[in-house]
This record gives structure tokens, sequence and C-alpha cells, in this order.
């Protein structure tokens, strides 16, 4: 894995669907769905582990953890979300350093103090540009190959074109991939494209609900774009499926009414590769 095979995934005139995952298991089913890349959403972390909204209550330690298990699991490049660095210029390179040793292809900072918030709720804060010019040049210093996202979320705090300000002194300051975060209308996110696109690989990031009108990898592409992500749709498929389940228990006592929608026993083991697995360990078994 490693940077090198995502910077090869990141090509002019197309954008990559890129899923957002929270364990193994989502990056597991990731990969086998045929994704080149993947996406480890704090917010999903937020969501999943802590039962939590997106407000920066996730720790460092608690994602390069969830990461390392990821990175174990798959050999996709995996993009991570740094929310702010987790402090200062000198806790960012501490978070390049050990994102990076768990297998990180790419680091995702932005300019919001701490604690964050998700980028499409309302209220958010921002630091002084210089201050995130910093994180970024200590982050470029701090990694050995891995790509560094900056994003600004200014669009909301600021307005448009202040964010676009910021964004050329985060592209001056040595990002690798530029993230302009909750453009308010297709017009704004063509704008982003074609001023930015040529010069640096651009991420647009798909909320479901959110502020940005939705598009496709495809429409991306074509704007300029080459990363559609969509970090949040995997938590929210699980959580309505999840309802849907638990619901049909509570009402019939049994799982039978929802059978036809879940993987039974055999073809979970078969998802997972149980049976690869264990003629992997036999093949290290030896006789007394």
């Amino acid at each position: 894995m490693g940077s090198p095979d995502l910077r090869s995934l990141l090509q002019p005139g197309r954008a990559i669907a890129c899923p957002g995952v929270y364990d193994g298991f989502s990056a597991a089913l990731a990969e086998q769905a045929g994704f080149a890349a993947i996406y480890l959403s704090g917010a999903s972390i937020a969501y999943s582990s802590l039962g939590a909204p997106d407000i920066g209550l996730v720790s460092m330690t608690e994602v390069v953890d969830i990461l390392t298990r990821i990175s174990d699991r798959v050999s996709i490049p995996v993009m991570v979300d740094a929310d702010t660095g987790f402090g200062n210029a000198l806790n960012t390179q501490r978070t390049v350093r050990l994102f990076e040793r768990a297998g990180a292809a790419a680091i995702q900072l932005e300019d919001q103090t701490f604690p964050k918030r998700c980028g499409h709720l309302r209220d958010k804060r921002l630091v002084p540009p210089a201050e995130m010019e910093g994180k970024i040049r200590a982050a470029v210093d701090a990694r050995r190959d891995a790509l560094i996202i900056a994003r600004t979320d200014a669009i909301a705090v600021e307005g448009f074109a202040p964010a676009l300000e910021r964004a050329e002194r985060y592209i001056e300051a040595g990002a690798d991939i530029l993230f302009i975060e909750a453009p308010e209308s297709r017009a704004q996110t063509e704008e982003i494209g074609r001023r930015f696109g040529p010069r640096v690989p651009l991420l647009a990031n798909m909320v479901e609900g959110g502020r940005t009108p939705m598009e496709s990898a495809e429409s991306l592409g074509r704007m300029g774009y080459r990363i559609a992500l969509f970090p949040g749709g995997t938590m929210r498929a699980v959580g309505r499926t999840l309802l849907d389940y638990f619901a049909a228990l509570k009402a019939s006592g049994t799982t039978e009414p929802y059978r036809d929608r879940m993987l039974d026993f055999t073809s979970l083991n078969e998802v997972l590769g149980t049976e690869a697995i264990l003629r992997a360990g036999g093949s290290y078994e030896t006789e007394d």
C-alpha cells in the first residue's frame, strides 16, 4: 500500500468514488465490492464507536487503533480523517507519524478550531489561515510518503471568496490534495473545479442531506475533481438497516421475517474468507 498507489489513481479527467468506512468489516466489504480506495471517516467512528455526533469527541489514538485494524485487513489505499491534527503544529506532526505508521496513504487536516464539528453542521469556527498553513508545513515535514489533504470549512463561516483565498494559501503551504468543504450550489462546485482542478487533485465531499448538491463521481470528474468522497453514506445505510432489523425482531420475537435481508452463517463466513484463513493457519501446523 502507500501513497504512490493512491497517486496513480488520481488521474485528471476522472474522479474515483471513495466510500467511507469505520472498521475492518466495512473496509473489507468495500474492497470486495471493487473500490480502489477507502476513507476512514472520523464522523463514522463517532457514530459507530461512541454513538455520538461528529463534534470532536474522537481521540487521535482511537483513530490510530481502528486504522491499524483496517490496514491489516485490506490492501487498497486508506485515506484518513485527522480532524484538526488533534492540536497545534507539533501535535499534527505526531498525528501524521502515527497515522502513517498505521497505514494511512493520505491524511486529511482541516482549519476548524478544536473541538471541531461536522462540516455540514452550523456554527463552525476557524483558526487563522497562517495557523493552518503552519500545520500543513508541519505535516509535510513529518510525512514520509503519505499525501496531505488540506480541508477548509471557510465557505460556511467567511464566505465563498475567502474560502478560495484560504485554499490558495494551503496549496502554497504544500498540500497535495485540496478539499473545500460544503459548497452550497452546483455553480460553486463547478467554480472550484475550474480554478483548482488543473493545478491540484481536488476532493468533493458528498453528504446525503448536507449543504452540497449531490453529484456522481462521473459528473465530478468532468468538473475537475479526482476524488468523489461519500464518507457517511455507509453509516447511514447501516443505521437504516439496523433500525429496520431491530423493529422486525422486536415486533415478531424472531429474525425469520428479516432472513431474506440477512447474511446467514455460511454466507457471512464466505464474505469473511474464513475457510482460506483456516487453511493458511493449518499450513503452519506440524505433526509431533
